[in-house]
């Protein structure tokens, strides 16, 4: 069974992928020793201005997003399933998901890919439009005729709050790891049919040991430097044989640069 989403939150994930992380919370293979952002370490949201805690209306972090726009975030569509522009805040400049720093902004709309029904279908991408602006450099991300950014190999950089095992405790600093890039090939030897490599992409080591988990969905794949994907699910976290699936962001870039200047 695959279908874990790297989101942390009780009751508002998409019933389909909650389903799906019960039976693999449940199960032993599920989880690896210290499987949070691992094998990295502790990081600062002024190292990444653009680095977003997705937060509810009490400012609790249950998922990543990266500033592209003063006032727009590229996060995962499975973070915002079931959200309302009411029940959702973005926080920029805070490095502890128990901070009070930073700047915290409503959000007045949540673009959701109109084709998106569950991670393991693609397409697992939104943008949301922040009412108050943030004074935070913007990262820049790839554009739809950069694939070769994809190279098997390539270091990838992570971030995140995430959960330090599969359903456990988040982190309370921000951090960071670098993965590499799998083929498509290989990943599609991992995930089968439950691939889609023209809307995802493999990150993490083959031995497992490094990955994202829950609480870092909607977070950034940084790859050169620059957003090439978006974290969105995989087989438990830092598990050997199954790295990290990431939203491809060049399949996409065109219809966020369309919400961007919208």
């Amino acid at each position: 069974m695959f279908g874990l989403t790297r989101a942390r939150k009780t009751a508002a994930v998409a019933a389909t992928a909650a389903a799906a992380a019960v039976a693999l919370l449940s199960a032993p293979t599920a989880e690896a020793a210290s499987s949070r952002i691992v094998g990295g370490t502790t990081t600062t949201t002024t190292a990444y201005p653009f680095m977003m805690q997705i937060t509810d209306a009490s400012q609790n972090q249950f998922c990543g997003g990266t500033l592209v726009s003063a006032n727009k975030v590229v996060t995962a569509a499975h973070c915002m399933v079931d959200e309302t522009t009411s029940s959702v805040r973005v926080v920029g400049g805070r490095t502890y998901r128990n901070g009070t720093n930073g700047t915290v902004s409503r959000v007045s709309d949540i673009w959701i890919h109109p084709d998106y029904t569950d991670v393991t279908q693609g397409n697992d991408i939104a943008v949301l439009t922040l009412s108050t602006s943030m004074p935070y450099t913007p990262a820049s991300y790839v554009d739809s005729s950069d694939t070769g950014v994809y190279a098997t190999g390539a270091t990838a950089r992570i971030i995140g709050w995430g959960t330090t095992s599969s359903g456990g405790s988040s982190s309370n600093q921000l951090r960071t790891a670098t993965v590499p890039v799998v083929s498509n090939s290989s990943c599609a030897s991992s995930y089968g049919s439950n691939f889609i490599a023209s809307d995802m992409v493999c990150a993490g080591p083959t031995s497992g040991g490094v990955d994202t988990c829950q609480g870092d969905s909607g977070g950034p794949l940084l790859i050169g430097g620059v957003l090439a994907g978006i974290t969105s699910w995989g087989e438990g976290c830092a598990q050997a044989g199954y790295p990290g699936i990431y939203t491809r962001l060049t399949t996409f870039s065109d219809e966020v640069t369309e919400q961007v200047q919208s």
